[in-house]
């Protein structure tokens, strides 16, 4: 099979085997598994300063990066052949490697201090040295030190996972460990800028970007190439790549599923397209690749794997209204702060946000595809509403027929049994974020054309619901239906769409502080 890169022809092996779950190169090697050749975006950092920082999602294919580095530093050339370095790299030099993977640091047991000597101890056991030292920066220092001493050669330093320490640790309960761990952990990277003469490249890769200020800051020279728009494809999948590299399983999709080629390419772009770090290059999921043509199925592969709980409880705790999400602008200096207490950065930096578009000004950030939007808002409203997962499956189609009927009456009784659970203890400042949230989510989820906060020229409409045959403009008020009712009224947030053919209901919703529900409702029709 021959594809094109920058004009150069190229042989793609003719692999059919699923690399699930393998994130080592020379094990996807020797199984003969399909790669996805990226060794250009090696290549080009190899070309570089030398001193890199990377930050993407968890099952993004960074521990795999990490391993091709290891494999080309110890100079295992044959393990590339049909890959594009093979035939474009100068020199295959041997160096030491120190391959620092933090999800082999059992912090949790030990401590972090304590779990990273050890870890240190062990990785100078494989290399024949010592790495003596009373703290486990001293211990760092010694290491490298010590190996290039020995090796007569600069060191290669590759980590993997840095910020595990900290993540792990982001629930409320636990913010104060995951703060001491920072300040551990930005001790031990400074040890890297005082044996910068032993070193000859160094990557650090991890989920978070918490990088120049909070933990790297000593480390001045760092290049973050996060969203560098020549490295915004070196992770996921094109569309290019997907059809070249995984022929062998879009075929047997068609011939087994009885569907063409152009509906399964459109419904892949539906479900798992759409990560970006530069606003214009966008990626497929790669694990949920892997898992839909293993199974042959659109599930919540990539979602499934790991559990925003955290994510979930922040947004509960902090009173997050989740439709604010709809139309999130940032500005250049939003992904340059540190706040561990910054939900939106937090959201984007595990991947249930990304970046959609850019300009001079700043991003546009938006969930990246329909299977994190789905999961994430199915996942919210099961929390936010305290319905168990099957309850909520039987409600957001109803709400889409009641609305699509003109039934606003059950519309409000589905609503009012969403919230009839609202925590007691819930503070009235998080409330209305709080029941803001599960409406929008649950409109959302019917699969209606919902909006809030449509501006017009006199206002904004609290939420905009489109169907077939209605616009629905619903305005809520903590008090009086008929005070919101007066307002779209009074402001006429009708007039955008009175040439778009539809019936327009205008439904003021009054909720009661006591009562933490809907107590009053109005729908008039527009005449």
């Amino acid at each position: 099979m021959k594809t094109s890169r920058n004009g150069e022809e190229e042989t793609v092996p003719r692999r059919t085997t699923l690399p699930i779950g393998i994130q080592d190169f020379a094990k996807l090697v020797q199984k003969n598994c399909i790669y996805v050749d990226k060794t250009q975006y090696v290549h080009n950092l190899l070309q570089g300063g030398g001193i890199y920082f990377l930050s993407r999602p968890r099952r993004f294919g960074k521990s795999l990066l990490i391993s091709i580095l290891k494999e080309i530093f110890s100079g295992n050339k044959e393990l590339f052949k049909g890959c594009w370095i093979y035939d474009h790299m100068e020199r295959w030099g041997k160096y030491p490697v120190i391959h620092l993977d933090f999800l082999g640091v059992d912090f949790k047991s030990f401590g972090l201090e304590k779990a990273l000597m050890k870890k240190l101890d062990s990785i100078a056991k494989q290399h024949g040295v010592e790495a003596e030292g009373e703290s486990c920066k001293e211990k760092f220092g010694n290491l490298i030190q010590n190996l290039s001493a020995k090796e007569d050669k600069r060191v290669v330093v590759l980590i993997d996972e840095y910020d595990k320490p900290i993540i792990d640790y982001f629930e409320t309960e636990n913010m104060k460990i995951a703060e001491e761990n920072r300040k551990k952990l930005k001790n031990f990277y400074a040890e890297l800028k005082s044996r910068d003469e032993n070193i000859e490249f160094l990557f650090i890769t991890g989920v978070s970007r918490f990088t120049k200020v909070s933990i790297f800051s000593d480390l001045n020279n760092l290049d973050d190439i996060t969203l560098d728009p020549n490295y915004a494809m070196m992770f996921g999948y094109t569309r290019r790549e997907l059809e070249d590299y995984f022929a062998f399983h879009i075929d047997k999709w068609i011939q087994e599923k009885n569907i063409t080629k152009s509906e399964l390419m459109e419904r892949f772009k539906e479900e798992y397209d759409g990560y970006s770090w530069d606003g214009k290059n966008f990626v497929y999921n790669p694990d949920s690749m892997h898992k839909s043509f293993k199974e042959q199925s659109f599930a919540n592969h990539w979602f499934s794997t790991g559990t925003p709980t955290f994510l979930v409880k922040a947004l509960l705790d902090k009173g997050i209204d989740i439709a604010d999400f709809e139309n999130l602008r940032v500005k250049k200096e939003f992904f340059n702060e540190y706040d561990i207490n910054d939900i939106n950065l937090l959201l984007f930096q595990t991947g249930y946000l990304t970046v959609k578009e850019s300009d001079e000004t700043g991003y546009r950030l938006y969930y990246p595809n329909k299977e994190v939007q789905s999961s994430l808002l199915h996942l919210l409203l099961k929390k936010y509403s305290r319905k168990n997962q099957l309850r909520v499956e039987e409600i957001t189609p109803k709400i889409k027929t009641a609305l699509s009927g003109g039934n606003i009456d059950s519309f409000v009784e589905i609503v009012r049994t969403l919230l009839a659970d609202i925590p007691y203890n819930l503070s009235l400042s998080k409330y209305e974020a709080f029941y803001h949230s599960i409406i929008f989510i649950a409109v959302k989820l019917s699969g209606l054309d919902v909006a809030v906060e449509r501006e017009t020229n006199r206002g904004r409409i609290d939420m905009l619901v489109r169907t077939e045959r209605y616009i629905y403009i619903i305005e809520f008020k903590m008090g009086s239906a008929d005070e919101a009712l007066a307002q779209i009224q009074e402001k006429k947030y009708y007039e955008p769409f009175l040439s778009e053919g539809k019936e327009i209901l205008m439904v003021g919703i009054g909720f009661n502080r006591e009562d933490r529900n809907i107590v009053q409702f109005k729908c008039v029709k527009f005449e």
